[in-house]
């Protein structure tokens, strides 16, 4: 007993306990196992060049994913779906450096890494960083947004197409009028038009125009408009003509327009002094040090971030409070439980990106959810807004029994 201080009760002494065994117990990674599998996405193709998803009915296409565990001596595992080929390489490079190292030093981990792929674009550190802040949500029972700092639990969304097509889905201007009308029936309080490409036929600027204009006029005293041509316009002079269009309308924002690919300064601080409607640009300026410069060069309005494309969740929320700083919102690109945590603790943000949506075909996300949460047209409330995932972590729950059901074989297990 102390003297001159009563004893706290015991509850506060059993709480001093726990977090006296645990900072005296530093936890330890003790195995990361990845599983790549595949899944099927019904009536779904690709364009004529083999680059975008576009509807094509009768025809299904094969993805692949990677699942990802990173399990530890206290046997809480953090998880994460997602990835890509290139991403898993480098995983490959830097997995055997985390193997007995504490999960809960996101930051010096983070570091590290960065430095090691300093020769590669660093996609291998998002989905391991997101797997360590689903262990740290389990180990404290909470969300990710909890752990970051809350600012709301309820996102509003955007529908985002998947790309024009010729085959009687999104295949003319009013196919994508009748599309926004729809959606903005079912709540949403946007619309981003992912427009024609893929070919030199499909690739007519007339109609680009033309269907701006047919979605302007249906549904744009209604919605928040963007539009994203991926890169596909072939000159700056067109995207010029299709910025002034957007302008005519009263576009939100105008999303990596041309050849550039998303990446120069120079070209998008030049098409802002042509253009009204704001630019959102970055989804592929890779590192935290280009992205600063992208706004500090005064080449963008809006800014993306990916914490799978981003250096994870860690590398995700530096970029918003990088944008926070310079007085810019930062709109989270693709849909995911990751993207929902983030925005969650994001003030600086307007909008979740429901993607890819189509009034014929199901979103491109996997079907890997054990529990009730999916990312499709119809998984909005009536206000067009979706929740925050509460569980700990991230919040859902993998169905590893479909994972290894389609597992293609190629298996890499660091321990």
């Amino acid at each position: 007993m102390s003297v001159g201080r009563p004893d706290p009760p015991l509850e506060a002494r059993t709480f001093i306990v726990v977090l006296s065994h645990r900072g005296s117990m530093a936890p330890e990674i003790t195995r990361i196992d990845s599983t790549e599998f595949t899944y099927e996405i019904p009536d779904v193709g690709t364009d004529q060049h083999g680059f975008n998803l576009v509807y094509e009915p009768g025809n299904s296409i094969e993805r692949k994913l990677f699942g990802l565990r990173v399990h530890t001596d206290e046997g809480i595992t953090g998880e994460y779906v997602g990835g890509n080929s290139p991403g898993a390489a480098q995983i490959n490079t830097f997995a055997d450096y985390l193997v007995g190292k504490n999960p809960l030093e996101r930051e010096k981990h983070w570091s590290e890494i960065k430095r090691a792929l300093r020769k590669y674009d660093r996609m291998g550190i998002g989905p391991i960083d997101i797997a360590l802040w689903d262990y740290a949500g389990k180990r404290y029972d909470a969300p990710i947004h909890e752990l970051l700092g809350t600012y709301r639990e309820r996102i509003p969304a955007y529908a985002s197409t998947y790309h024009g097509d010729e085959n009687g889905g999104l295949e003319t201007p009013e196919d994508f009028a009748d599309f926004a009308a729809e959606c903005r029936d079912m709540g949403y309080p946007g619309f981003k038009i992912h427009g024609w490409g893929g070919s030199e036929g499909s690739r007519d600027l007339d109609r680009e125009l033309d269907a701006v204009h047919a979605v302007g006029e249906r549904v744009g005293d209604e919605m928040d408009l963007m539009h994203d041509p991926a890169c596909e316009l072939e000159t700056f002079a067109d995207a010029v003509k299709l910025g002034r269009a957007l302008d005519e309308q009263e576009f939100f924002w105008y999303e990596d327009p041309y050849r550039d690919g998303g990446i120069s300064q120079h070209a998008h601080r030049k098409l802002r002094q042509q253009l009204d409607t704001p630019i959102l640009q970055t989804e592929h300026v890779r590192g935290l040090e280009p992205f600063t410069d992208f706004i500090d060069a005064e080449s963008t309005d809006f800014v993306r971030a990916d914490p799978e494309y981003d250096g994870g969740i860690t590398g995700a929320i530096k970029r918003a409070r990088v944008a926070e700083g310079h007085g810019l919102d930062v709109e989270f690109h693709a849909p995911g439980p990751a993207q929902r945590q983030c925005i969650a603790a994001t003030r600086n943000s307007n909008y979740y990106e429901m993607a890819l949506v189509h009034p014929n075909a199901p979103n491109t996300t996997p079907p890997v959810y054990a529990g009730d949460y999916e990312d499709q047209l119809d998984s909005v409330d009536d206000e067009g807004t979706v929740p925050v995932p509460d569980g700990p972590g991230l919040g859902v729950d993998y169905d590893w029994d479909y994972i290894e059901a389609n597992a293609t074989g190629s298996v890499h297990v660091y321990e």
